[in-house]
């Protein structure tokens, strides 16, 4: 396996060329291969893509599916070109989100999946057996690389989507509010509607649990982690945060 942040890249083709490839695989690689790389094996250069492709490309294709509400995700087996995901379709699986995942139990559901998806499809590619299908351009949404500065909770958003934005930045970039001048990371959140409305970002207690309100519904922080402490649930961190209710979040 060539680790490209410890080799040059003449290095690497060298390698490469050395080993003369019949075909080569790449799974979360997060970069665009060259095109004399793409060209260099027989069978070309071919990907598993954690996504039902053309839907999510890019860099964070797991958290992406989990933040648009996307009832299923998947696999894509895929001849790799140029472009950014944009290859030709030999294969696709197929699994569903449950309402419980993190990018963390997404990932590796959708890493056996990979694997089954590779040794079914891999030889019948190599058989000559697939025909390629083109990917519906217009269909294509990107998933860009996280930042550390995503994980900063905006509560003018309805809280359904804030408790997307939880589990799909578990466990990077991780979700997190401002409290006390430092991060308060949120680990579970469960979004609650039909309450009250009141300013977004105020801060109560519900039913023992500090409780965000947002622009639509409430955010319950079900397990939080402050800074520089473990993690914990969160009725034990209002017990020993009992200025946390009445305050504006931002």
């Amino acid at each position: 396996m060539i680790q490209p942040e410890k080799l040059r890249a003449p290095e690497a083709m060298d390698q490469l060329r050395a080993w003369r490839p019949e075909i080569i695989v790449v799974t979360a690689f997060r970069q665009i291969l060259r095109s004399d790389v793409l060209s260099l094996p027989e069978y070309g250069c071919v990907n598993l893509h954690a996504s039902l492709l053309p839907r999510h490309r890019g860099a964070s294709p797991v958290a992406a599916a989990i933040l648009a509400g996307d009832p299923e995700t998947g696999i894509t087996f895929m001849k790799m070109d140029p472009g950014l995901d944009t290859g030709p379709i030999l294969g696709q699986s197929r699994l569903s989100i449950d309402p419980f995942d993190t990018a963390e139990s997404l990932g590796r559901k959708l890493s056996l999946l990979a694997a089954e998806t590779l040794t079914r499809l891999l030889p019948v590619y190599l058989k000559g057996e697939i025909v390629p299908r083109p990917q519906e351009d217009s269909l294509a949404t990107y998933a860009p690389q996280l930042r550390k500065e995503d994980g900063l909770l905006d509560f003018q958003l309805p809280a359904a989507i804030l408790e997307r934005k939880v589990r799909a930045f578990h466990p990077w970039p991780g979700a997190y509010v401002l409290w006390r001048g430092q991060p308060l990371r949120i680990l579970e959140g469960k979004a609650v509607t039909g309450e009250p409305a009141a300013a977004a970002g105020l801060a109560v207690e519900r039913s023992r649990f500090p409780a965000i309100h947002t622009a639509d519904g409430l955010l319950v922080l079900r397990k939080v982690q402050p800074a520089g402490k473990r993690a914990m649930a969160g009725d034990e961190f209002l017990r020993g945060a009992k200025d946390f209710p009445g305050k504006i979040l931002e």
